[in-house]
Formats: structure tokens, C-alpha cells, sequence
């Protein structure tokens, strides 16, 4: 595992992070799979896990206390998010802030973080959604100025919406926030435009999420394929959207060398950006824990490769289906 510095927090963290959303959400999840997915990040370097209350109303906060627990040699690194109090991902233009998170609603549930947790202080607490228009609004500043100076939280970052990397570089202009986290993948270039020089800029640490595109990067997606009730991606991937990402995603296979894997690309193409600080897969089951890790040994992709990996770019603007 390589190591970089988490902006300027500080912190030396593992490149290749633990993204705990599949532990609610997705169908297909087994607890001991996931304790012993997690036991084995960690064993092999892994120190920065992001989750939300969200995922599960708790339960994925949960078993990251208790992963934090089992290693109290290990420095592991806490990520959390608010969830938006009229409960609506993405968040809308037009939301007051009122709607999404007025501040007892954040004081509350990053006390209800801590608890599920089990720990005195979280390292991140970041805002689950975002919109720009409320960079300025001084209460959402006090409220998590307040909580760093109680020594509750240790940074504060923002999540943006899917598919809109711009909707948050008012915020960070502010010098208040300490990390952001986006979609940035081989299709999703976007915040390469922006949110990457304002970041480099300020020295705010930077999470890439989504890496595998929610499945199409793996290249294991036909347009066949369904998933149970109740699972998220049945919304996501409508036939329009599961159509062209499996096109678009056969379009990448001849370029994946002999001996590699579309996910291994998928995952080098992003830690072959210097601006990333962490990037977040999903890691369910032990075999995705090594994978992913060894995607970060193998070090960055060829400069050849990496700049056809970039004609691949994919600009997608936010649809009913998207949020």
C-alpha cells in the first residue's frame, strides 16, 4: 500500500480507502464477510474507512467502531457524513438550508455519530449532500467550528452531487472546509476541470468516489442484467443508462493490457492523479480487499494508456434517474 498526505489536515493516509455504502443498500451483503473484508484492509495497510449515518441508519458506523476497536495499534482514520434532514439525495437547487441541515439537526446526528461509533472524536464529518448556495450561511460555520473546538470532529468535508463538481468550489473558498468528496472515475473527468485546482490550490484533502462507476468499470454489466428487489442500481441503471454504460465499458476492453483487469485500470487510471488523496471503493468480500490494494503496489498506468484512457471521458448532466 502507498501512502499520501490528506491535504492539510495532514494526515498520512493509505491511497486506496474502504467506501462502507455497500454494507446497506445492496443486496448481497454478509456480516462476516464484511468483518473479515475489513480485518483484512487493515492488515494490508488500509487506514482511511468513509461510511454515513445513512448507510443503514447507523449499521455501517457501527461496524466501523467496532473495526476501530479491534485494532487499537492501528491509527484508522474516521470519515462520516450528516445526512440531509429532509432525507432527498442529491440535494436541490432550491433547498434552504433549513430543509437540509439546520444546525441542531447537525449538532444531533454527529452526536448520534460518536455514539454509533463508540469513539470521543470524529476525524471527518462531512455534509452528506451540498449545494453551493449555502456557502455563506454562517450557521452551518458556527455549528462545525463549535464542534472542532470541543475536539467532537477533527475536519470538515463536503460530499457534492453526483455529476456536479462545481456545486461546491464557493464553499471551499470559504477556509473552512478541510476535504471534499466526488465522483471521479474514467468516465467521470469532470472535476479535473475546477474542483482539482481549487483543491490543489488550498491544500484540501481530496476523496474520489464511485471509481467502478457503480458497476460499469468492472465490466461485468451486460444489458441483461438485473438485481433483486429493493436493490438501489434497479433505479439507477434504467435501460437507457445500463445501455450505453455497457457500450461504453466493452469500448474500454481492448484496452486493458493482457494479465490486467478493467477494475485494476479502473482504479490505477484514478490513483495515476496526484490530486486524488484517497480513493473509496466498495470492498464487500475479502477478494475486492486485495484487488483493490494491489491496484495501489502496482503504482500509476503508462502515460500512453492513461491519455487513451482519457479520450473515454463521459460528460453526463443530472437526470430523474440519477438521483
Amino acid at each position: 500500500m502507498r501512502y499520501r498526505n490528506f491535504g492539510r489536515l495532514g494526515w498520512r493516509v493509505s491511497e486506496v480507502g474502504y467506501g462502507m455504502w455497500g454494507l446497506a443498500g445492496w443486496t448481497g451483503s454478509d456480516d462476516e464477510l464484511t468483518r473479515q473484508a475489513l480485518d483484512d484492509a487493515v492488515r494490508l495497510g488500509c487506514n482511511f474507512f468513509d461510511t454515513a449515518w445513512a448507510y443503514g441508519d447507523g449499521v455501517s458506523e457501527r461496524f466501523l467502531g467496532e473495526l476501530v476497536r479491534a485494532h487499537p495499534e492501528q491509527r484508522l482514520y474516521t470519515a462520516t457524513k450528516i445526512p440531509p434532514k429532509n432525507r432527498t439525495w442529491p440535494s436541490r437547487a432550491g433547498f434552504s438550508l433549513d430543509d437540509v441541515f439546520p444546525p441542531d439537526h447537525i449538532r444531533r446526528h454527529a452526536e448520534s455519530s460518536l455514539e454509533n461509533l463508540e469513539v470521543d472524536s470524529l476525524d471527518l464529518l462531512q455534509f452528506h449532500v451540498w449545494e453551493d448556495a449555502w456557502a455563506h450561511d454562517t450557521r452551518w460555520q458556527r455549528v462545525m467550528e463549535d464542534l472542532k473546538r470541543q475536539g467532537l470532529i477533527g475536519g470538515v468535508g463536503i460530499s457534492v452531487n453526483r455529476w456536479e463538481p462545481e456545486n461546491g468550489l464557493e464553499t471551499l473558498r470559504t477556509g473552512l472546509i478541510d476535504a471534499v468528496q466526488v465522483i471521479y472515475n474514467i468516465f467521470d473527468q469532470a472535476p479535473e476541470d475546477e474542483l482539482f485546482p481549487l483543491c490543489r490550490e488550498l491544500n484540501i484533502g481530496v476523496i474520489a468516489r464511485v471509481p467502478f462507476d457503480e458497476g460499469t468499470l468492472t465490466g461485468t454489466l451486460t444489458k441483461q442484467t438485473r438485481w433483486p428487489s429493493g436493490d438501489w442500481r434497479n433505479s439507477y441503471f434504467v435501460k437507457s443508462n445500463l445501455d450505453e454504460s455497457v457500450d461504453r465499458a466493452e469500448a474500454l476492453k481492448p484496452l486493458v493490457p493482457p494479465g490486467e483487469s478493467m477494475p485494476t485500470i479502473a482504479m490505477r487510471f484514478i490513483l495515476s492523479n496526484s490530486d486524488v488523496d484517497v480513493v473509496i471503493p466498495g470492498m464487500r468480500k475479502p477478494e475486492h480487499v486485495r484487488a483493490n490494494i494491489a491496484a495501489s503496489d502496482a503504482g500509476p498506468l503508462p502515460a500512453g494508456l492513461l491519455q487513451e484512457l482519457k479520450q473515454h471521458r463521459w460528460d453526463r448532466a443530472v437526470t430523474e434517474w440519477s438521483q
